[in-house]
This record gives structure tokens, sequence and C-alpha cells, in this order.
């Protein structure tokens, strides 16, 4: 099965809508996706009965953002097939609460620095449940402001080095949580993208908490994390996921649906996984009866 496991719509990170997003994979001959939008889940229904027409199967996800205060730094942690995702919306909200106090702060900072208005930002944020640096750097582009979402305005504005940064710490939940949230939920819990946060030492500590996985293929992963990954993973049998993070016209390079797949055989992993684990732990209770 071809399939892209991480992909958002313009509910969160991506210019794209859910339709056009379906329609796209369709086109590509993708077989599945799954649709992980940040602190959301609002557009899962959704997503899956256009599949259902486009002959498309999705596969029912969400990233939560986190706060690692023992490191001081951000980490982001996939749920995959959650039987029971109400019990996620408390966390879906808190963290969209925690961004939007932040995104105040941000826009604030911005218009400061550029004669842009809130109210422009928040246009270009339509339907999307936050604003985020990239609806910031298309009101900045729509004004003249930058030639592009990613460039040297970018940098000055959204890197941590730079000194003319707006970046606002946003108090989202901590790992552990998510993690105890997802397992609740009867979900799936992948940490998603080290590489981009350099999670390395999370990862260990969570995998003694119970994480199922991680995303190895992904534009945030190098090679070496990759293979450093790849290898960890499998002497920890932990699943294995991959995608492109798609996000229509913000991608920070130009990537289509389905340029990056998980492997088939972590693909019927990660389906079976649920059952796979019942299996054991009837074994195990068995064996301890």
């Amino acid at each position: 099965m071809r399939a892209d496991l991480h992909c958002y719509t313009k509910l969160s990170h991506s210019s794209l809508g859910i339709d056009d997003l379906i329609t796209l994979a369709q086109k590509r001959n993708i077989e599945a996706i799954a649709i992980t939008d940040r602190d959301c889940q609002a557009g899962i229904v959704r997503a899956r009965m256009a599949g259902e027409r486009k002959g498309v199967t999705v596969i029912p996800g969400v990233l939560f953002s986190c706060y690692d205060s023992k490191r001081n730094g951000y980490a982001d942690i996939l749920c995959y097939l959650a039987d029971s995702p109400d019990r996620l919306e408390g966390l879906c909200r808190n963290n969209l609460i925690a961004k939007k106090r932040s995104n105040q702060i941000t826009t604030i900072k911005t218009a400061k620095k550029y004669p842009i208005t809130p109210e422009l930002i928040s246009k270009c944020a339509t339907g999307a449940t936050a604003v985020y640096d990239h609806h910031i750097m298309h009101a900045l582009c729509e004004c003249g402001m930058a030639d592009g979402f990613y460039g040297k305005v970018y940098e000055d504005l959204f890197t941590a080095e730079s000194e003319n940064n707006v970046l606002t710490k946003v108090s989202y939940a901590a790992p552990e949580d998510v993690l105890n949230a997802i397992h609740e939920s009867g979900g799936i819990a992948v940490l998603a993208h080290p590489g981009l946060y350099g999670n390395f030492d999370l990862l260990e500590e969570l995998c003694g908490k119970g994480l199922d996985g991680v995303e190895i293929h992904t534009p945030f992963n190098t090679q070496s994390d990759i293979e450093t990954l790849l290898t960890f993973c499998k002497g920890k049998e932990l699943l294995m996921t991959g995608g492109t993070e798609f996000m229509g016209m913000y991608s920070k390079s130009m990537m289509s649906v389905g340029d990056i797949l998980t492997p088939e055989a972590d693909v019927k992993a990660l389906m079976n996984y649920k059952t796979k684990m019942k299996k054991r732990k009837a074994t195990a209770e068995k064996l301890n009866a």
C-alpha cells in the first residue's frame, strides 16, 4: 500500500483544504494518507467520507504539540487510530488555547517591525484553528515585504539565532501527559520527526513509558538520523512511520503528497499493531494466571 502517514490540511499547517488534498492523493495514486493536523481532529470525519468517494483510505490521526521542560524544548507526538478520539479533545483545546495566547504576543511583535495588521494575518489564517508562522509570512508576502515564506525575513523573525526574532514560548502539554492521553484514548503514540527538535534523549525516556513508534521517513530527519533511528527502532521493536508532512505551498521545499512514503511492511505493522498488542497481553495474562 502506497501510504503517506503525515499530511496536514488547511485546519492547521497546510494551504490545501481536505477535499483538494484527497483529490491530489488520488491523482498521484496514493492509496492511503493519514490526516494529522496539529492539535486538531476536526477534519477526520469529512476526510474519511471524501476518501471513500475517491478510493483513498484515510487513516485518522492528530499531531500533538509538546513542551519538554526537562530539556527546555519542543516535541511533537503523533496519534494514530484512536478508539475514543473524543477523549483527546480536551488536550487539543488546551494546546490551542496556549497557542492562541502566544499568537497574540507574536502578532504584536511582528506588527511593531512591519506595517501589517492583525486583521490581515487572521485573514491569511482563515480556516485554520490557530495562527502559525507561515500565516504571518503569508501576510508579509501579500504586502510585498517578503519574497517568500522561508527567505531572509523568515530567518530574521522565526529562528532562535536571530536577535530580532518574534518567537514566544508556548506552554504546550508535557510529552508524558500527551503519551498517557493517547493511550487512554486507545490510540498509537509515535514520536514525530525527532531530528527536527533533536528529541533523541526524550525518545529514550518515552520508550520506557510505553511509546509505540517513531517517525523515521520525514523531510526533517537527516540521513544520519534515519540510519540511527532505524537501528534504534529495530532494537526496541518500535513501529516506524513516515510521510511528507504535506503543507501545500507552505512547505519549506517543493514536495507533494506521496513524495515520502511509509514502507508497506511498516504500514501493515501499524494497522495490525493493536491486535498484536491484545494477543501479547492475553498471552502474558495466561502465563501469569
